[in-house]
C-alpha cells in the first residue's frame, strides 16, 4: 500500500473518532496497568465495574502485594482467566514494590519484565499513561488493520511493525484508538458493515467483499 491510500484512511479515520481516548478508566499509570492486565478476553465495560470498587480498596502496588490471591480473585472474578490474573497482578506489585521503587517502569523492556505484562499491555502503558509513541495490537486492531490493508501479516508482532512502518510516529498513539473504535463499531469479526463503512472505497477488504 502505498502513501496516498494510507493517508486517506488516516484521514477519515481522524474524522470519524477526533480526540480518540481509551475506554479503560483510570487515574494514573499504575491504575492503567492493572486495568490493561485485566482487560485480557474481556470488555473494557466489564473492566471498568471491576475497577471502580477495586481502585477504591487498594491504591498502591503494596496494598496487592500484601493480598492473598484468593481474596484478589474475588474482588476480580467478573473478569475471564480471574486466577491467573490474580497471581500476576499480586507478582507484578511485589516486582513493582522490589526493584521499581513502587513505580510503573517508562521503558518496555522493564514493563515486558513483569509477570502477566505481554507487549499489548506494555505498549498502552507507554502511549496513554507516559505519551510514549506505540501501537498496542489487540484482537480489533490486528483484524481491522489487515483488513484495510495497513498490515499484511497473519503474526500480532508482524502487524505492530507494519503499522509503524506505514504510520507517521505521531500518530501512532491515536491510529491504535481509531482502530479500536472502527472494529468494534463498524469492522466487526462476523458481519463487517463495509456498505456503510466511510473507509470502504479505500479498504482492502471492503473493495473485495461489496
Amino acid at each position: 500500500m502505498g502513501r496516498a491510500p494510507v493517508q486517506k484512511i488516516l484521514e477519515i479515520l481522524a474524522q470519524m473518532y477526533p480526540n480518540p481516548k481509551p475506554a479503560l478508566v483510570y487515574s494514573n499509570p499504575f491504575e492503567l496497568l492493572i486495568a490493561t492486565m485485566l482487560s485480557a478476553q474481556s470488555t473494557d465495560k466489564q473492566v471498568n465495574l471491576i475497577t471502580k470498587k477495586l481502585f477504591k480498596q487498594y491504591k498502591t502496588p503494596e496494598d496487592y502485594a500484601g493480598l492473598a490471591a484468593e481474596v484478589l480473585e474475588e474482588d476480580i472474578r467478573g473478569c475471564g482467566l480471574y486466577k491467573n490474573k490474580a497471581k500476576n497482578i499480586i507478582q507484578t506489585c511485589r516486582m513493582l514494590v522490589e526493584k521499581f521503587n513502587s513505580q510503573v517502569p517508562r521503558n518496555r523492556e522493564d514493563l515486558l519484565a513483569l509477570p502477566g505484562v505481554g507487549r499489548k499491555t506494555a505498549n498502552v502503558v507507554l502511549s496513554n499513561a507516559f505519551g510514549i509513541p506505540a501501537i498496542a495490537v489487540d484482537t480489533h486492531v490486528f483484524r481491522v488493520a489487515n483488513r484495510l490493508g495497513l498490515a499484511g501479516s497473519n503474526a500480532v508482532l508482524g502487524t505492530e511493525k507494519d503499522l509503524m512502518k506505514r504510520i507517521p510516529r505521531q500518530m501512532w498513539s491515536d491510529a491504535h484508538h481509531w482502530l479500536i473504535f472502527l472494529g468494534r463499531k463498524v469492522c466487526q469479526a462476523r458481519k463487517p458493515r463495509c456498505t456503510s463503512c466511510p473507509l470502504c472505497s479505500a479498504c482492502r477488504y471492503g473493495r473485495n467483499n461489496k
